[in-house]
């Protein structure tokens, strides 16, 4: 008996010394495993950011790959990188996506009008249709400033810094750069919320330090980032951003306009500001009534697939240089401060703000435009226009002519 209890101690010992080095070679394995994703993905990222940074997302991992077609040339201040999560072989999952654009690209840094990128609601959910299509703006609820909006701003999954590149900077160095650090992944953590901010932050520095860019980046809010509504609340009793339309509706009446509103907090410091406005089921049921009948299938369809909805931005000093439009589904246009018009689902105007140019713009949705009157859009814009140039002391504005807000 007691030769058998040796023998059994002996077994258990020599298990236990084996499952200890079977650990460790695991362990061993998986810090290699790391390393090599770390540095796949400083590679991909062109060296903007830490590849430890990135795989500390999602409550952290062990490995993951960058996606070989999506890679930052190194030598150039635009582009992109993709990363995958591999929990397992053959497995992966997105997880980050580092994006680099400049205003000296062939696209523009911020676009206005009806093109469906820009449409604030997803339509569809698991069974295929939605009850309630614009009580949430899903797919692109209005960003937040990161502070006091110098540095950029930020969604739930995504942070954008901007950097003026100033005097001083290279021949080379764009007028403005935009670097934007996105998670790919749902139910983003406030832990990582901060930290895609630290990284579009770090990419951003690191970037103007390379390309010779002289530009000012403020440091990050001490204060975390809070969350960013995407619920729209009744238009009538907006604030913030869009309380120039809830005070518009109240002197002119409701009519065909929006019932819902989502507002961003105002500060004059913030170089993109925007309010969106979307009209609700019940709302789209009382203007159907009081139109012709080639048009009440529009109705039908803004209750489902395809909702109405108004949005108007303001971009002030360099990111008014940046504002662009797709002309007949093939061109892109470039707006020039100083001027005003329109574009298929889009008009804009121009002012002078402490000295540099600011674009006032509106975009509608597919349909909706042609749904109200040439003079009710025409009251509309220029209510926010009137209202935002007054409240940043703008001066030099300049409209569009009445003509084109006569949609067909």
């Amino acid at each position: 008996m007691h030769t058998g209890w040796i023998r059994l101690w002996r077994w258990t010992a020599w298990a236990g010394i084996g499952l200890s080095l079977y650990a460790g070679w695991l362990t061993a394995d998986d810090i290699r495993d790391r390393a090599s994703s770390e540095r796949d993905i400083d590679a991909a990222c062109g060296r903007l950011v830490s590849g430890a940074d990135v795989m500390d997302l999602q409550g952290g991992m062990v490995r993951a790959k960058a996606a070989e077609d999506d890679r930052i040339d190194t030598h150039e201040p635009s582009g992109h990188c993709t990363v995958y999560k591999v929990p397992g072989p053959g497995e992966s999952t997105s997880l980050f996506t580092l994006v680099v654009r400049s205003s000296d690209g062939s696209d523009p840094l911020h676009w206005i009008g009806d093109d469906m990128a820009l449409d604030p609601f997803n339509t569809a959910d698991d069974s295929g249709e939605r009850d309630d299509v614009t009580a949430v703006a899903d797919r692109l609820p209005e960003a937040r400033p990161v502070g006091d909006g110098t540095l950029g701003w930020y969604g739930d999954w995504y942070t954008a810094v901007r950097a003026e590149c100033g005097p001083g900077s290279s021949a080379t160095a764009p007028k403005l750069l935009h670097v934007t650090a996105r998670a790919d992944y749902d139910d983003v953590s406030a832990a990582d919320r901060q930290r895609l901010a630290r990284i579009a932050r770090s990419a951003t520095e690191t970037l103007t330090d390379r390309i010779g860019c002289r530009a000012h980046l403020p440091a990050l809010p001490d204060e975390r980032l809070a969350p960013v509504p995407s619920a729209l609340g009744p238009a009538r009793t907006a604030d913030g951003s869009c309380r120039w339309f809830a005070r518009h509706i109240h002197e002119q009446g409701q009519g065909t306009l929006p019932d819902r509103a989502l507002a961003i907090p105002v500060l004059d410091t913030n170089p993109v500001e925007g309010c969106l406005l979307a009209v609700s089921p019940r709302q789209v049921g009382h203007i159907a009534g009081g139109l012709p009948e080639d048009k009440r299938e529009w109705a039908d369809g803004a209750v489902t697939h395809s909702p109405w909805w108004l949005r108007t931005r303001s971009y002030f000093g360099a990111e008014a240089r940046a504002v662009g439009y797709e002309e007949d589904f093939r061109t892109e246009e470039q707006i020039k401060p100083g001027t005003a018009g329109h574009t298929r689902g889009g008009w804009w105007a121009s002012s002078v703000c402490d000295g540099e140019p600011a674009l006032h713009t509106l975009s509608s949705s597919y349909t909706y435009d042609n749904v109200l009157s040439a003079r009710t859009l025409a009251a509309l814009f220029r209510a926010y226009v009137d209202d935002i140039t007054e409240r940043r002391g703008c001066t030099h504005v300049t409209f569009p002519p009445a003509k084109d807000f006569r949609v067909s």
